[in-house]
């Protein structure tokens, strides 16, 4: 690392990766920190960058960091090289046009003239260097008829070769090539052409991310919009833009800070203030709560931020207050933009990948799939991020540990985190966080027009299915929806029924369950990927599901050799209560594969699932939608192979051409071993498969309902958990009294009495 003070311009060079940064302070200066705006700022780079060679990328600091990247740095480097070149290597071979009486008196003024362009003007403002000396090229050509004698025409011919060499070496670099098609618009002393060509991305100094803040020029804006980054509750803002383009099929999320619209004083403000928090560092202890320590930093910060407004005698208004220490606190204890991407409801996941500081963040968006970010996190703000999750999880992140899987909880939004460094990622961290949306999942909510992931048909199925204690395996690739589908089962519940789930890092949405008056349960065991340590082996944590009681058990993610505990439950518990888990499968027979011929369960435990449910993406040309493909009954009577000996009998099957589940004919006729066994367990279903049918498309029919009266009032919020939990409730309870009262499930009886309900609910909320 090289350090040189300069008092303005103070700077050091150091290596990050294959990079070197040369980063400059201008904290002290009286110009704006730019290249492009400013000619001290070009000048004085361009003299750094003759002292240091191999620089690749420049950062410049005055209240914000402004990064040229390696691409536009180049640019500069190419001109530091020929301006050097010009001024101190070839002036030797026309130093004696200067010194030489004879060429002094012919051409002297216009040599002094040259002088000046190439020593002060061609870096302050080169292109404005190089159209001066074509203009001075021209002029000295046009006089090239008023020689007075062989001697002026001597001096005269080398001065214009000189002028005609400079011109085609400065040609020849690239910046002066890239602005030469802006000509026309350039007039002296006006910077406007570099800014087009030199954009640096910007941050404030308190944030390490680097995040470009500008549009892209060949973008077109699909859609922008809002979000509150602290929940429903918040009142900061941050903005969102999508771009396309028309060549190539990319699209670009464009995030905005909230802290990006302060003005620069309440940037001063947080910078002091991120100084001063940034001596205390968290405890390993503040991080086993994080949400308290949020709570203590962020009433900290504040009270910091306070004391600072006094003694700067600031005029800041409260709400102003309380979004710097948001500000603080993200940019201290908590992860960062990171922090504004996952708030978004609209973003599902968030994934970094290595060489860090290279590659933007990617994130995955519920209607444009797979973006790309303005935002680039850097080496520094990575580590920290690792060394915070470390702390949070109480797991290790190192080269014997390089996997680490757990959960961040944020006011506003939960995410599992996956994070794997060297040796298995050997070029650095890579981060994937998967955002749990902010409420459960409702068969509902997967029913409407613009979402179509099942339709009411199966939504019934399933839901007869769940009530009637099936034992139920959704399997898929990854992220094509499992544990998000596993969890809206739960809500499918009768919540006098307790739960209990088995995660290596919660997704299961059991803390807003509980919250809705559910009895459940949550075991936490450790990580298929991890080492032994302190935490249950998943095994012995499903084993002791089944010394709790009477209990329904909701498993994760099936990965390994819990899959054996997980059939052991299903077997014991299949009579009397729901087991139901994820695993990554594509098919029905993919999931036998797994579980049978890869984990080694018993081929006579397999045939403890009752119910198999495939759900993956389905592709619609750069789209992708997830869609529950098959809902599939495992049938008992069969020995080796399911697939040869129809062990696998599929009740509702996924068209692409009309992109619906549709009934297959075992269903529609009845031939369901998995139906007519439970059927025979409730009196006023045994032996009759109308009524078994009746009741399926009862659910169905109920559910639609429910659907389209909130679509027909724009009450999107019905959809959401509370509510469908309470008309679920309002379901069971009118079929009972209706039982009571008539000796039978009149499912037309039942669904008006629903749909009276929904009406008065509706009306009540509307």
């Amino acid at each position: 690392m090289v350090i040189t003070n300069k008092a303005c311009f103070e700077y050091e060079t150091y290596h990050e990766g294959e990079n070197k940064i040369l980063r400059i302070s201008a904290e002290k200066c009286s110009f704006p920190p730019s290249i492009e705006y400013s000619e001290i700022c070009m000048s004085k780079v361009i003299d750094i960058l003759n002292a240091n060679s191999g620089v690749t990328t420049i950062v410049i600091t005055q209240l914000r960091e402004y990064e040229y990247d390696p691409t536009q740095t180049a640019l500069i480097v190419e001109l530091a090289t020929l301006y050097n070149k010009i001024n101190k290597q070839e002036r030797k071979q026309y130093a004696h046009l200067g010194a030489d009486p004879v060429h002094q008196r012919y051409i002297g003024p216009s040599y002094a003239e040259f002088q000046r362009m190439i020593s002060k003007q061609l870096k302050e403002d080169p292109f404005g260097a190089y159209l001066a000396l074509h203009r001075l090229e021209r002029r000295e050509k046009s006089q090239a008829t008023n020689y007075i004698n062989n001697q002026h025409q001597e001096s005269h011919g080398s001065f214009v070769a000189l002028l005609e060499g400079v011109l085609r070496a400065l040609e020849q670099v690239k910046l002066i090539s890239l602005l030469i098609p802006h000509a026309q618009e350039y007039r002296q002393g006006d910077r406007a052409a570099y800014g087009l060509i030199l954009r640096p991305t910007t941050r404030p100094d308190f944030m390490y991310t680097k995040l470009i803040s500008e549009f892209p020029e060949n973008g077109n804006l699909v859609e922008g919009y809002s979000f509150n980054t602290g929940g429903e509750s918040s009142t900061e803002q941050c903005d969102v833009n999508i771009f396309t383009f028309d060549d190539n099929v990319k699209t670009l999320f464009h995030l905005t800070p909230p802290e990006f619209g302060f003005e620069e004083e309440l940037y001063e403000l947080l910078d002091d203030a991120k100084r001063v928090m940034s001596e205390h560092k968290p405890s390993r202890e503040e991080f086993v709560d994080p949400q308290r320590m949020r709570e203590v930093f962020f009433n900290i910060g504040r009270d910091l931020l306070m004391d600072l407004i006094e003694h700067k005698k600031l005029d800041v208004e409260d709400e102003q207050v309380d979004q710097l220490a948001q500000a603080l606190l993200r940019y201290t204890v908590g992860f960062g933009l990171i922090e504004l991407l996952l708030a978004d409801p609209k973003v599902q996941d968030v994934n970094i990948n290595s060489p860090n500081g290279e590659l933007p963040i990617f994130i995955v968006h519920q209607d444009y799939g797979d973006c790309y970010t303005n935002i680039y996190p850097t080496h520094l703000e990575v580590e920290s991020w690792a060394t915070k999750l470390r702390l949070i999880s109480g797991r290790p992140l190192d080269e014997a540990n390089p996997i680490l899987d757990t959960e961040l909880v944020v006011k506003g939004f939960t995410s599992r985190v996956s994070a794997i460094t060297a040796p298995l990622s050997p070029t650095g961290l890579v981060f994937s966080f998967r955002r749990h949306r902010d409420y459960p999942w409702t068969f509902p909510l997967y029913m409407q027009p613009k979402v179509r992931y099942f339709n009411a048909l199966a939504a019934g199925l399933m839901s007869f299915l769940i009530d009637n204690n099936a034992t139920i395996l959704v399997a898929g690739t990854r992220s094509s929806g499992k544990s998000s589908l596993l969890g809206s089962f739960l809500t499918e519940m009768m919540r006098r029924i307790r739960i209990i789930t088995v995660e290596d890092t919660f997704e299961l949405p059991q803390e807003s369950l509980r919250t809705l008056g559910y009895n459940i349960e949550p075991l936490k065991v450790a990580s298929a990927l991890s080492s032994p340590g302190s935490e249950v082996d998943p095994a012995i944590g499903i084993r002791s599901t089944l010394r709790l009681g009477d209990s329904s058990i909701f498993v994760g993610e099936v990965r390994s050799k819990e899959a054996i505990a997980l059939f052991e439950a299903m077997r014991v518990g299949a009579a009397a209560n729901v087991v139901a888990g994820t695993i990554h499968a594509d098919s029905p027979y993919g999931v036998f594969d797994r579980v049978v011929n890869d984990i080694g369960v018993p081929k006579t435990s397999f045939k403890a699932i009752d119910i198999i449910v495939v759900t993956n993406p389905v592709i619609s040309g750069l789209k992708r939608y997830k869609r529950v493909l098959r809902i599939t009954e495992v049938r008992k009577e069969w020995d080796e192979d399911p697939l040869r000996e129809n062990g696998f009998v599929d009740l509702m099957v996924y068209n692409p051409t009309t992109d619906e589940l549709e009934i297959t004919d075992e269903l529609r006729n009845g031939n369901s071993d998995t139906l007519k066994r439970m059927a025979g367990k409730v009196k006023e279903f045994a032996g009759d498969w109308d009524s078994v049918w009746n009741n399926i498309t009862l659910r169905a029919d109920c559910k639609k309902a429910l659907v389209d009266i909130v679509t027909q009032k724009s009450l999107p919020k019905l959809l959401e958990a509370d509510f469908v939990i309470a008309a679920n409730d309002q379901f069971r309870l009118i079929s009972d009294r209706v039982r009571e009262k008539t000796g039978k499930l009149d499912s037309a009886q039942i669904l008006f009495e629903f749909n009276e309900w929904l009406k008065r609910e509706v009306k009540k909320k509307g």
